[in-house]
This record gives C-alpha cells, structure tokens and sequence, in this order.
C-alpha cells in the first residue's frame, strides 16, 4: 500500500527516465543547485549516484518517474512530519483554493491567515504571541535578526558551530554549518556576527555579549544538518538568563524541530525554557511554503505601529492555501507529537539494538558513523532507502522521518543498515 510500503525497484537508480530528465534539467536550471555528478563520474570511474527524479509522494513513500517506490527517511528535509500528501492538508488546501488563491499581504488580510496566526499563537509555549510570517525559514531568520534590531538597537548577532539558518542573503553569514556556503558573498553578508562552538561555555557567551554590541542569540536547541545534535538544557537555560541579563533578544531557531519533532510540541516546551522568539517553518504547511518568527509581545512591540507601509513585508505574506495547510499542522500537533515519540522509541531501539551510537533527540536522530556515512547513504539508495549524511563532516547518517513510519519499515530499515555498514568494513 503506497504509503507504507516498503521499497520496490523496477529499475536501477536512477532510471533511464530520472536520467532523461535530469538532463533536461541540467540546460535549464543553474549547475549550482541540483547535483548532477553522471558525466563526472564515469569519467573519474565512480558511482554514477544522480538523483531520482520525483513524480508522486504518500506517507513514508517516494515514486519516482520510473515507478521506483523508496521510502523518505528525511521527511522531505523535515517538511513531511505528517506524512507526504496527508489527505487532510490536501483537502484543506483543495477547500481554500476554491475560494481565496491570493490576499495582498499586509494590505488586505484575509480570514485563514487571522485563523492561523491565532492557533499558531495558541500553540506556542509562555507569551510567544504575536508572528511575522514567511515563506520559508530564512525568511523566519531574516524577520528574527530584524527584530532583535529594532528591539535592541543593537546589530551584532552571536551564533553556534555547527548552525544552519538558511541560505538567504540576510541569513547566509549566521551559518556556522560551513563557511565555504559563505565566503563568495563575504564582502556583502551580515558585517558584524560571531561563532562560538555549539555548547560553548558561558563564560565565553558572556564575554561576547559584554561588547555591547550584540543584540541577538540565534541557535538551534536541536540541530538538524549539522549533526542531529541535542543542546544540554542547563546551557539553553544559562543563555536564556544571560541575554536577559545582557539585554539582548535570545532566538530558538526550531524550523527542523517544531511541531512534534522531538517528541514535545517544541523543544523549547520540552526543556522549559521560554525565548524571546522562536524560528518555525518546515513542517508547519506539511509541505506548503510558510513559516513565522514567533515573539513575545515586549519584544515584537518595539517595531511599533505599521505606518500605511509594513516595515518588513512580502507579497505572498500569509498565503492563503499554505495558511489552510498550516491549520491542519497545528490541530494535529497533540496527536502528532505522540507519534512522533511513539515512532523515535522504535527506530531508536532498533538501532540501538544493532549497535549503533545514537544522537539527537526525538525523531531527530544521528546515527554514528564519522568514516562512512556518506558510503552508507548511497548504499542505502541503492535499495530504495532515502537518507542524507549531516554534520560539517559528514559524521551522522541524519534520520528524520515521517511520524507515521511503520514497524515493518522500522525494522526493514535497521537490517538493510546493518547489512550495508557490515558489508562496507
């Protein structure tokens, strides 16, 4: 049953239709964004490992245009918490496309992104009551540094090893993921912004913050890309107490860990430690662009009254079908948090029970293997599993699934993985 099923390869991967069309893709789309390595491997006498191309997403499962079924164990980057194509986003969405495509962003507001905003607010932990929408996460970052001027007055921004918070002009230079996503644009990036390492002590957090010049503490209580590594709550606590103490606006960015994720609505909620604002995005349109930077009402009041003309704004602002997407999301969120626990106990204990070295939290989940995770992956391909390497170097085979991941797929997974690192020593 597609949705559920487990792989089923008709051809070899890529197929001869994914390798048809990604030549077409390769004349009209830039060489930096989609990695086509055909050409260069045969030539170099390596693993030809192009992507598949997508056609059809259910559940757990990807059809790609050669009728391959694979099973997503990244959720489409974190996107597809719920599953892909959940039937009630998807008739949500049909609903509101019948009535209301397009508003006008700050001028006209329409009723679904007012329902939104209001069960966003509903949602979220302590006083994180008022939201600046976006269409992706960066624009949640980019509306969070922004913030933390206005508020602070102050410019610099303090991030940590290992941060990933978008690729958008605004956010490329907070990334502390890899410099090298950076350094072409270095004479234009954000001038005044410092990188600590993830879990730094507070010691040195404090000697950062005591320049003056810093008005905002961005960083992922969970991180995703670079490494499915946990915060210690203490240390989120300690910063917590810090900024306040230092006047500056502390930022969650949870775009990968909202929303259930970790096996609590927020890993801010889990830990109990209430910032300033919080980043979300991803899994809130379950596979619709929308996102938000959520603040308390001190800290988004300090952008004052619109004028006639929003400060900060963009034409597709609370689109209307993403926003019906979005209410889906969050009257889901209690039952999806429980299968998000339900679904990480399993796959943890799986995986441990082989004897892997895990990280993470919930279904944010790293699976150690610093020398072959890479290897591991395509490997993993190769039988119809979809899974990404993460961390600066690639140390953790990521895993991030759908919260309706199945036990046979659980267990499927764990045996293909077991026998592929084996076989690979």
């Amino acid at each position: 049953m597609l949705g559920t099923s487990l792989p089923i390869l008709k051809t070899e991967l890529p197929g001869p239709l994914s390798r048809a069309q990604v030549d077409i893709l390769a004349q009209h789309e830039c060489p930096a964004i989609t990695a086509r390595r055909a050409r260069r491997a045969a030539a170099l006498g390596q693993a030809d490992d192009d992507p598949i191309v997508w056609s059809e997403a259910c559940g757990a499962n990807v059809v790609d245009v050669d009728g391959n079924i694979l099973v997503d164990m990244t959720a489409g980057f974190g996107v597809a918490t719920l599953g892909h194509r959940h039937p009630d986003i998807v008739a949500a969405v049909e609903r509101q496309s019948t009535d209301l495509l397009h508003a006008m962003g700050d001028a006209y507001p329409d009723k679904t992104r007012i329902s939104l905003l209001a069960a966003l607010a509903a949602a979220m932990p302590g006083d994180l009551q008022q939201a600046i929408l976006g269409l992706s996460g960066a624009d949640a970052i980019d509306a969070a540094v922004k913030t933390a001027v206005i508020a602070t007055g102050k410019s610099g921004v303090l991030t940590f090893g290992g941060g990933y918070h978008g690729l958008s002009l605004g956010a490329t230079g907070l990334q502390a993921y890899k410099p090298a996503f950076a350094e072409p644009f270095k004479d234009i990036l954000h001038p005044n912004v410092t990188h600590l390492p993830f879990e730094a002590p507070l010691e040195d957090v404090a000697r950062v913050l005591s320049s003056g010049t810093v008005g905002l503490v961005l960083v992922e209580p969970v991180q995703a890309r670079g490494g499915c590594r946990a915060a210690d709550p203490e240390w989120l606590r300690g910063l917590s107490v810090l900024t306040r103490d230092m006047e500056c606006v502390l930022a969650f960015d949870e775009i990968y860990s909202g929303f259930g994720r970790t096996g609590a609505p927020f890993a801010c909620t889990e830990i109990d430690v209430i910032p300033d604002l919080v980043c979300v995005g991803k899994a809130l349109g379950g596979g619709f662009p929308i996102s938000a930077c959520v603040g308390t009402p001190r800290v988004m009041g300090t952008w004052g009254a619109s004028a006639g003309e929003a400060l900060h704004t963009q034409t597709f602002l609370g689109h209307p079908p993403a926003c019906a997407a979005g209410l889906v999301t969050l009257s889901r969120l209690p039952q999806t948090t429980l299968d998000c626990q339900r679904v990480s106990a399993s796959l943890r204990e799986g995986l441990s029970q082989a004897g892997f070295s895990l990280t993470g939290r919930g279904l944010i989940i790293g699976v150690e293997l610093p020398d072959s995770s890479l290897a591991v992956s395509r490997a993993l391909f190769q039988r119809g599993w979809i899974a990404l390497p993460a961390g600066s170097s690639g140390e953790v085979l990521s895993l991030t699934p759908p919260s309706c991941l199945t036990r046979p797929l659980i267990d499927a997974f764990c045996t293909d993985l077991v026998n592929i690192v084996r076989a690979l020593r």
